[in-house]
């Protein structure tokens, strides 16, 4: 089969597969679990870290088919622009997701420092005692949609991985980001498919509606391996965008949210567990 192909079926089964995953997760969901997901985020955290340290920056400078190595400020720029975009999804995410919840006060700070918060299931009861069940509905759509936007720079971090190294489909660095960001797509699932199921949609139709939210990470990955070919500057650009993107992504998101949800020193000790992983799978 194709490089190309085999790209799409690996990224659809992290996008699809890992949204999906949140969203049946979400729908069963025990109150007393936010310590393992805190230890599922800092692991994949740790592994993605390693990735972009130790696999997907230093590829950016020497990428294939380059006969001399990327100026600094091509790779820097790449950075930049990864995270950058990542940010800017972020915020049109919280500022579309936020003005749902009237309700957020010093009581309900803006924040994920727990599971319920993450995946706004601390507003259900609010909003269930107040009959305000469409507002949470409306909610989950927004979030469907955002998730969907925001997956799109994941899947390119997977097509730009496979593009630099494209002959090795199973264990070479595009399979283990496909991987982790399948992990992290799992509380994204959850964020989507609580506030639908509280809004009065059935469970199996959330979990449909969650897991098509991770669809555009298809799109993402077909547009990251079909640039990072065209030549080695733009597959420099490439590696270096999804090393950006990724660094946004746990330093913005992953860690933050772990410590947040477990005050405690075990998120960094699984951190660090990931990160051996991580550079275990790589070498």
């Amino acid at each position: 089969m194709n490089v190309f192909w085999w790209v799409v079926i690996i990224t659809a089964i992290a996008g699809i597969g890992g949204t999906g995953v949140g969203g049946g997760v979400g729908a069963i969901l025990e109150r007393d679990s936010a310590r393992i997901v805190s230890l599922l985020l800092a692991f994949a955290g740790g592994i993605m870290l390693a990735v972009v340290t130790f696999d997907l920056i230093p590829e950016s400078f020497l990428p294939a088919g380059a006969t001399e190595e990327m100026p600094i400020l091509l790779v820097m720029f790449g950075i930049a622009l990864g995270c950058g975009s990542i940010y800017l999804l972020n915020s049109i995410i919280d500022n579309h997701i936020n003005p749902e919840i009237s309700h957020i006060d010093s009581s309900h700070p803006a924040t994920a420092d727990d599971l319920d918060e993450l995946i706004h299931s601390d507003h259900l009861k609010k909003h269930t005692d107040e009959g305000n069940r469409r507002e949470m509905f409306i909610a989950g759509i927004v979030m469907a949609c955002a998730i969907g936007l925001h997956n799109i720079p994941e899947g390119m971090v997977i097509g730009a991985s496979y593009a630099g190294d494209a002959g090795d489909i199973i264990g070479g660095a595009g399979f283990i980001v496909a991987i982790v960001i399948g992990l992290h797509n799992i509380p994204e699932g959850m964020s989507v498919s609580v506030p639908l199921i509280a809004g009065g949609m059935g469970k199996g139709k959330a979990i449909f509606i969650t897991a098509l939210s991770g669809a555009t990470t298809v799109i993402g990955a077909m547009l990251g391996f079909s640039i990072g070919l065209i030549s080695p500057i733009w597959l420099s650009l490439s590696l270096s965008f999804a090393g950006g993107a990724m660094m946004y992504v746990v330093f913005g998101e992953l860690l933050p949210e772990a410590f947040l949800m477990w005050r405690s020193k075990m998120p960094g000790a699984m951190a660090m567990v990931g990160v051996l992983v991580g550079l275990a799978l790589i070498k």
